[in-house]
């Protein structure tokens, strides 16, 4: 197997010896208010894109333990379809009636921002910490840059973006069958690439809510005796197979992905953001800004 990639090196101190002080203020950074009216008109709250008939059908497998929607949570408690809908609501603000079944999904911007905040205060302890930082995504047409820039933020302060794996191939199992896919990573952020294939922006890496990686990531870095992540920051099944394995996890979910919010209420994930996770790049940035503001890590 091949060894496990270095570590993205922490930034040096100033040239007079002596470490940087702390970063100055975002003045770009949006304001709470600010932050509110750009959830609601890029619809990543508010009315979103996500459908009721998705999060009620992703609602149903959970219950049934599919691990297609568990994302590498084990759930300590058995739920109902109609009780993993209320955990939900409580911690996005979607309708908890399970008669509502068809129609958009509803995200509370203001749940959006508590939660950005505490994810914030977590990035700050891990940065005054120099904790070493793992971050990955399933989602990297849409999130990859937002993630990018807490790399180069935590790195910059002193933390080590761990890389570990870089190169590894492993077996996912997708709606088309099994693929070979390859765990990568772009600016610190790990990514998986399908191998030998041509894939529409596959260049960014593909789709993926499989917790393999993060397990990849983190048996390769057990066994090349690197450190080991403090806080893994990432979706899906890098959130939800971190926060299984006892490792402290952050990230954003979707209204139709139960998984994250059970890891988060069973205390396996520690902060939770809800958002439509699917939106364009560019959708993201201010939240970056907002978020690098607050944990006083701005570039």
């Amino acid at each position: 197997m091949p060894p496990a990639a270095p570590a993205v090196p922490r930034h040096p101190p100033g040239t007079d010896g002596r470490e940087p002080g702390p970063p100055e203020p975002d003045p770009a950074a949006p304001d709470r208010a600010g932050l509110r009216a750009h959830l609601l008109a890029t619809r990543l709250a508010g009315t979103v894109a996500t459908s009721r008939e998705k999060s009620l059908r992703r609602h149903r497998l959970f219950a049934a333990r599919d691990p297609r929607v568990l994302l590498g949570i084990e759930p300590v408690h058995d739920r109902t379809p109609a009780e993993l809908l209320r955990l939900v609501a409580e911690a996005c603000g979607v309708a908890p009636e399970p008669d509502r079944v068809s129609g958009p999904e509803m995200i509370d911007p203001d749940r959006t921002i508590e939660a950005l905040d505490a994810f914030a205060d977590r990035l700050r302890a891990a940065a005054a910490a120099r904790a070493p930082v793992l971050v990955g995504t399933g989602h990297p047409h849409g999130l990859l840059e937002f993630y990018a820039c807490l790399t180069a933020a935590l790195s910059a302060a002193g933390c080590t973006v761990l890389t570990p794996a870089q190169g590894r191939s492993m077996d996912i199992t997708t709606r088309f069958g099994l693929r070979t896919h390859q765990l990568s990573y772009w600016r610190g952020v790990a990514l998986v690439r399908e191998t030998g294939a041509r894939v529409p922006g596959g260049e960014r890496g593909v789709h993926t809510h499989s917790p393999l990686p993060v397990r990849v990531a983190l048996a390769a870095a057990a066994e090349a005796g690197t450190p080991l992540p403090r806080l893994v920051i990432g979706d899906h099944g890098w959130v939800c197979g971190a926060g299984q394995l006892g490792i402290e996890a952050i990230g954003p979910a979707d209204a139709d992905d139960p998984a994250p919010f059970v890891g988060q209420a069973e205390g396996r994930v520690s902060v939770v953001v809800p958002l439509d996770d699917s939106a364009r790049s560019e959708s993201y940035r201010p939240l970056t800004r907002y978020v690098l503001n607050r944990a006083c890590l701005s570039q």
